[in-house]
């Protein structure tokens, strides 16, 4: 299984995912991109840190997303319901595997600039959404 997250600068929350899903399901290919990404940029300290207090490990440089990246992915969720519309409107093609992470629920809050406790919040968040989404993908 290919599994794509998506965010704004593939810094914070999307390497977060991908680390968090990864340490779940090692035998899955995970990879994570930003829409307004500056590539090459490393994943923020507060993500690094939060990361590490969780004992995951992760290496990380940014990227952008790209249709390469979405033909290759089974599945792809986004963080917020901007980041969806905004790829099915740049690749429709795409339009049927590309999923809001928390569903009808919102969005994923953003931690950039803030400080751990924030870092700290979004990794539960994700966690514990991702859990849920992997117990729906058991029953398909």
């Amino acid at each position: 299984m290919n599994i794509l997250f998506v965010c704004t600068g593939n810094t914070c929350r999307s390497p977060m995912a991908e680390a968090i899903l990864h340490s779940k399901r090692p035998d899955w290919s995970v990879r994570s991109a930003g829409l307004y990404a500056n590539p090459g940029e490393p994943a923020s300290k507060g993500t690094m840190t939060v990361l590490t207090e969780n004992n995951i490990q992760h290496s990380h440089t940014s990227s952008q997303v790209t249709e390469e990246l979405l033909e290759w992915a089974d599945a792809v969720l986004t963080m917020t319901s901007s980041h969806k519309q905004l790829i099915d409107i740049h690749f429709p093609q795409f339009r049927e595997k590309v999923t809001l992470l928390k569903g009808g629920e919102g969005d994923v809050a953003d931690p950039f600039g803030g400080p751990d406790s924030a870092y700290r919040k979004t990794f539960e968040e994700l966690d514990f959404y991702i859990s849920r989404w992997l117990k729906k993908e058991k029953r398909k």
